[in-house]
């Protein structure tokens, strides 16, 4: 491993803890003394990297930080590109242009070779989904985001309506259809809203009185509790 393929590989372990982690136990991950490891924890401070810390007390990486110019190997690349296109072919506009434009970034910073591999990757995304919504996702993101009540109009399999307000936490992406995870006020209960089936949204400025995180902690437990459950 070249020099500087290691010290790509010490930003990447410090980007795995919020906290500090001691010199020692960044050399184990590493594989190199711990010498090795101060000198190339000042060799990227030198460099500008926000580095805090120092022997005896630990070290972490402050958010944010990125190291250019952007290096990837074969499989990181084919997997940044297949990712983005499978997004890029998604119903959500506004997340489908993010992630050409993401892909276009990224591509103007990688070295030529590596931005030749970009485009000449082998794998393709099949056709998007005939399923299309007619609420726009970017609404439910954002009241993902910002831990926002949605209300909206749904209707299940059978066609019957129902109003509710929820809490969403989560919003999955399948082959045909996109899936809304919440809180139902109306059910009191982690519910799942086919996308395809909601409509009339009503977004609303009062926040839902648990985080996301631990929504999605408690719908998890929910799941796994469900899955142990015998057969009838």
């Amino acid at each position: 491993m070249s020099r500087s393929e290691r010290l790509l590989d010490l930003i990447q372990i410090l980007r795995r803890y919020r906290r500090p982690v001691s010199g020692r136990t960044l050399a184990g991950e590493m594989g190199v003394s711990i010498r090795t490891l101060y000198r190339d924890i000042a060799t990227l401070q030198g460099q500008g990297a926000p580095i805090e810390g120092e022997a005896g007390l630990g070290y972490v990486l402050k958010p944010g930080f990125m190291l250019p110019p952007l290096m990837f190997t074969d499989e990181e690349i084919e997997a940044i590109v297949l990712g983005s296109r499978w997004v890029a072919r998604q119903p959500d506009t506004r997340l489908s242009e993010a992630a050409t434009d993401a892909l276009a970034k990224i591509a103007a910073v990688l070295p030529e070779d590596l931005r030749e591999d970009l485009d000449a990757t082998a794998l393709l995304v099949g056709p998007r989904s005939e399923l299309v919504e007619n609420i726009d996702l970017g609404t439910v993101r954002q009241a993902i985001r910002n831990e926002r009540k949605l209300g909206f109009l749904y209707r299940d399999a059978g066609g019957a309506a129902s109003e509710r307000l929820v809490w969403p936490f989560a919003l999955g992406f399948f082959d045909k259809v996109r899936v809304v995870a919440a809180w139902c006020e109306t059910r009191q209960a982690f519910r799942h809203f086919r996308a395809d089936r909601m409509s009339d949204l009503n977004p609303t400025d009062i926040r839902y009185p648990r985080r996301r995180q631990v929504l999605l902690k408690e719908w998890r437990v929910t799941l796994d509790a469900q899955r142990r459950q015998p057969d009838a």
